[in-house]
């Protein structure tokens, strides 16, 4: 028999539990006993005036910032429209069925505000990453380093030549980049100055490093533990390597500050492996470097490379495929007279008596009357990295860093961050720590929210 749809006729009074109607296994309900803003009221405390109107809740919009990055929702303006429509969103934000979602406008206003006055999303991220240690997901062991382009909020087909046509009360992105000139992770990280400058956000570097067309873009650096890929520390730079060694640097020393974390090695790729780093890492730091070593010592000529070269400690000297030593040429120019160069090499060289007498010298040094090799004062750390790499222990580091990798792929296709939205240091700054939030607290929920399987006897 086909039904009828009845006349509607409303009920005088209504029994609804919006607790009811969110499903058991949400993932807003598994996120929801993770996250601790019991301490935000205290923090923005004074930042508030303590007279006036009372203003939005500041936990609402950090729950609402929360559901948006979790679910890809970046637009504040389509955040609102979710949240008052969406029952489970909110629940989260505690906002039932008759509460008042907060204008688009209040984000901009709070983020660029007092939330960024007192660094509150640096404080929440630190707060979820200690609870992910007391939930047993950080060991502490084993740290992976790497970066990821994230596309920044300026034309690619607009901009400038040279700062000096920036206007420094035009933008605020522009004043942000004015202050970052000598920050080692921006404006100090290269002498090299890029091509092209954006008006709206010089800060971002013109950048093609991805292979594909040029962009104005910023890097995301994410530290990770690896034991279950929690995020422990993020940060922004400007898209170049040396600007990207510089926040891994910052990272660990933050992590050991902050958080009590002291690594036993740290998992990256060559761009983390110059002599520098290593022995920052080795000697500084006491961290087993499972990094590959940048290394352009090989030759593509069929000559000897400095690998074929045999290195004596006692005497502090090489000696060559023929069987003749190379001695440490100390050079008169050089200040104080030490013989290390201004790219911290040392130099050896061979007897040019010994050279024209061997019968090596056309595979050893056919263009020049003596051969000639280059040591890293740094090379003890180096050669550590490369004895390493030689472990099975390098080898399952070398699968572990894939982690990081994952994280950024999730963070691209999932979380929808491959492009800002927010311009300048800050506004990237501020993105990338609510990223890293909502990242750990899904990796939260998903480990710590699985049930209990007793195996049977």
């Amino acid at each position: 028999m086909m039904g009828e749809q009845s006349v509607m006729q409303e009920e005088l009074f209504y029994g609804f539990s919006l607790e009811r109607h969110v499903p058991a296994d949400h993932l807003l309900r598994a996120i929801d006993r993770f996250v601790d803003l019991s301490g935000v009221r205290q923090h923005l405390a004074p930042y508030y005036s303590p007279i006036g109107r009372p203003s939005i809740d500041p936990e609402l919009l950090i729950r609402m910032l929360i559901v948006g990055y979790c679910f890809g929702i970046r637009s504040e303006r389509r955040l609102c429209e979710e949240v008052h429509l969406n029952l489970a969103y909110r629940w989260f934000c505690r906002l039932g069925l008759e509460g008042d979602v907060p204008d688009h406008s209040t984000f901009s206003k709070t983020r660029h505000g007092r939330f960024r006055d007192a660094d509150l999303l640096r404080e929440l991220f630190e707060t979820v990453v200690r609870r992910c240690m007391r939930e047993g997901l950080v060991g502490g062991e084993g740290f992976a380093v790497d970066a990821s382009l994230i596309v920044a909020d300026a034309h690619r087909q607009r901009g400038i030549e040279t700062a000096e046509d920036l206007d420094p009360k035009a933008k605020r992105a522009v004043g942000e980049y004015l202050a970052t000139l000598d920050d080692a992770a921006f404006g100090a990280a290269t002498p090299v100055e890029p091509k092209f400058i954006s008006p709206v956000d010089p800060a971002a570097r013109w950048t093609a490093s991805w292979g594909g067309p040029a962009v104005y873009a910023y890097c995301t650096n994410y530290l990770i533990d690896v034991e279950h890929a929690i995020i422990v520390d993020v940060e922004p730079s400007t898209a170049v390597r040396q600007a990207e060694v510089r926040a891994a640097k910052t990272m660990i020393e933050r992590t050991h500050d902050e958080l009590g974390l002291w690594p036993e090695r740290l998992i990256a790729d060559t761009g983390y492996g110059s002599a520098e780093m290593l022995n920052w890492l080795v000697h500084e730091r006491g961290i087993e470097p499972h990094i590959p070593v940048f290394d352009k010592s090989k030759r593509k000529d069929g000559t000897f490379s400095r690998e074929d070269f045999a290195y004596d400690h006692a005497s502090d000297t090489y000696r060559c495929p023929g069987g003749k030593l190379l001695q440490h040429y100390r050079r008169p120019f050089s200040t104080p007279r030490t013989g290390v160069g201004k790219d911290n090499t040392l130099r050896y060289l061979a007897s040019k008596h010994d050279c024209d007498a061997c019968a090596l010298k056309p595979r050893c040094c056919p263009k020049t009357p003596a051969r000639k090799v280059t040591r890293s004062i740094y090379e003890g750390a180096r050669d550590m990295a490369r004895d390493i790499a030689k472990t099975d222990a390098y080898q399952r580091s070398r699968y572990q860093r894939k982690k990081v990798e994952m994280l950024f792929a999730h963070l691209k296709r999932i979380l929808k961050l491959d492009r800002l939205r927010l311009r300048g240091p800050c506004g990237a700054r501020d993105e990338f720590h609510l990223a890293a939030i909502a990242q750990n607290l899904r990796k939260l929920a998903k480990i710590c929210s699985r049930p209990t399987i007793i195996p049977a006897n």
